[in-house]
């Protein structure tokens, strides 16, 4: 191992990066330790060495630049939600009192060019959505805080599109959510989250894949020095960026009498109690290839199975909007894994086994 210059003394006003992290970037080993720090112009970055693959590593993805990843990504995000250049670099200068060239975020546009495909929306709907209006946000406290959050804009967009012309319901169910929550039974303590109703996943499908949502994940997670934000950085990011995600952290229920119907619609393939409400709320929802997306981030996604957890979920969207399950994609990811399946062909094939 090279020998590290160990510097002790840490700038306060300057940014530290990766302060805390869990495992080595490279063989994901726990046995970490720090090694310094690593100074630049702007920003002072965290050193660890692992002791399973002998190799010092900075979570620090951002190689050679002299901007925290931090400002980066909140500079594009405000850019992305309709704000000028100009306005961005005002932005930066109050939060942070750093000076952002204009040019340097062009720059940033460009190097995220193929991560932020809302840059295909936003000029279109520029005009009819200011920033201000683009994005709603609401703070919901049902026992924890959630940020839920609805882009109003993109959902426009998305659903003039011919094949996704039969989602308007969903618009319905979002606002609706805005104005008239019913915050009382999120106070209860029947969770999807906790839900353990067991699912027959014979002859279901469940397709593994690294795509766009691991690799936006795999960049901004690295951001992040506290890991209890790890889901509103993410989430902030991609609503914003990307040119599917409509809303985020969104609210869902299913009451007893909701449960008794949708048993009577499909039959003996939903395992769920109708003694008490189920609550929940929605990492992602997304609109693609003509179908609603239910996401969810789970760190490690490779050993989760939350099939149960996003089962609630689609049946809860399926209820409260009227659509089909047909309609709903079920799906959790991490930035090295993404894993989906379709809700109706899990309570088609239970329905299938429970008559053989």
């Amino acid at each position: 191992m090279a020998r590290i210059q160990v510097k002790h003394s840490v700038n306060p006003s300057t940014p530290l990066i990766g302060a805390e992290v869990e495992c080595c970037l490279y063989c994901k080993g726990k046995d970490i330790i720090r090694a310094g720090h690593r100074h630049n112009k702007r920003t002072t970055v965290q050193l660890w060495w692992c002791h399973d693959c002998a190799r010092v590593f900075s979570p620090h993805p951002a190689k050679g630049k002299v901007w925290p990843l931090s400002i980066i990504l909140e500079a594009v995000r405000l850019y992305y939600l309709g704000y000028t250049r100009a306005q961005v670099a005002e932005r930066v200068k109050e939060k942070t009192g750093l000076i952002l060239p204009e040019r340097t975020l062009s720059w940033w546009l460009a190097e995220l060019r193929e991560l932020t495909t809302y840059t295909y929306f936003r000029q279109e709907l520029l005009s009819e959505f200011q920033p201000k209006r683009a994005v709603r946000t609401q703070r919901l406290h049902h026992k924890q805080t959630y940020y839920y959050a609805t882009h109003y804009a993109k959902l426009w967009a998305l659903l003039h599109e011919e094949r996704n012309g039969a989602f308007f319901a969903l618009r319905d169910f979002l606002a609706e959510m805005n104005r008239s929550c019913p915050h009382g039974l999120f106070q209860g303590e029947h969770r999807a989250s906790q839900d353990r109703a067991s699912y027959d996943l014979t002859g279901t499908e469940i397709r593994a894949s690294h795509n766009l949502a691991c690799r936006i994940a795999g960049l901004v997670l690295q951001s992040v020095t506290d890991r209890r934000r790890r889901h509103d950085t993410l989430q902030r990011f991609m609503l914003a960026t990307d040119s599917v995600t409509v809303a985020v952290e969104v609210p869902i229920f299913l009451l007893p009498e909701d449960i008794s119907a949708l048993r009577t619609r499909h039959g003996s393939g939903i395992p769920l109690s109708t003694d008490d409400p189920l609550t929940g709320h929605v990492d992602f929802l997304q609109i693609r290839n003509g179908k609603i997306y239910i996401l969810d981030y789970k760190p490690n996604a490779e050993k989760e199975r939350p099939i149960a957890q996003l089962m609630t979920y689609a049946l809860a969207l399926s209820s409260r909007t009227g659509l089909d399950l047909f309609s709903f994609v079920c799906a959790w990811f991490d930035e090295e894994h993404y894993f989906e399946f379709y809700p109706r062909q899990v309570i088609r094939n239970a329905v299938m086994m429970s008559s053989t």
